[in-house]
């Protein structure tokens, strides 16, 4: 009977190419699941569950996401301060007035492993309200989405 090896990716075999995401009309949801998908490396084959396997992801536009339902009114974003009446509360729509990148960041966030490999994966993602990036020297592949989350490269 041969003898066969699980392989497993390391850190020194790791490349990660960049992406960029256009944000226009996506859901909230289905952007934050596919680019968390992208920041594991769970759409390559190479993937490994306690490796960063993943990519950097560059999305543009986070001001124009869609939200469905009465979420922009409904969803609501707290803090707490630790004294007595710090507690802070803010909607969507009120949150992306203030800062339109934050949403998607905290989606992102809640759709990654807590620990320190997540918080690894989180620094591989850049976002910015419009329509333009600092990474062109990086040549970030453009990527988009369907309905059903097939990703589409150029």
């Amino acid at each position: 009977m041969a003898k066969f090896k699980t392989w497993t990716a390391k850190r020194a075999d790791l490349e990660g190419d960049w992406y960029v995401v256009d944000a226009t009309g996506i859901a909230l949801g289905r952007l934050a699941s596919n680019v968390a998908k992208l920041l594991k490396g769970k759409h390559k084959p190479t993937y490994t569950p306690h490796v960063n396997t993943g990519d950097h992801v560059i999305v543009v536009n986070a001001s124009r996401i869609v939200v469905t339902g009465n979420k922009s009114e409904g969803k609501v974003y707290t803090r707490y301060s630790g004294y007595p009446s710090g507690l802070k509360r803010r909607t969507l729509r009120q949150q992306q007035e203030i800062d339109a990148t934050f949403p998607v960041q905290n989606a992102v966030r809640g759709m990654l492993q807590n620990n320190t490999l997540g918080a690894e994966m989180l620094k591989r993602l850049r976002i910015y309200a419009g329509p333009e990036h600092e990474h062109k020297a990086q040549t970030p592949k453009p990527i988009t989405f369907n309905s059903k989350g097939d990703m589409q490269v150029g």
